[in-house]
């Protein structure tokens, strides 16, 4: 871990953002005190994790889904010409 202090850090700012991004941690130092720290960015992981509820927990009714709506008109049509009139 890398650590500079304020005023470095103003001069040289890109070349600290290339080491993060690189991988390797910067502590900002004011005045010889910890400040700041800039750590690489972590994206959120893409998998979903399920959990189990805890003991206890009430339980989920299921839910009747309404049946199917019978709509003779072309949804499409529809959206394309709700969208064109809000211009």
């Amino acid at each position: 871990m890398k650590t500079v202090g304020v005023a470095e850090l103003k001069s040289k700012l890109s070349e600290y953002l290339s080491r993060v991004r690189r991988g390797h941690s910067v502590t900002i130092l004011d005045r010889r005190t910890p400040i700041a720290k800039i750590v690489p960015y972590e994206s959120p992981a893409l998998s979903l994790s399920v959990r189990r509820p805890p003991p206890g927990a009430p339980k989920l009714a299921r839910i009747a889904l309404p049946p199917p709506l019978k709509v003779r008109a072309d949804v499409v049509k529809l959206l394309l010409e709700e969208r064109q009139g809000e211009r």
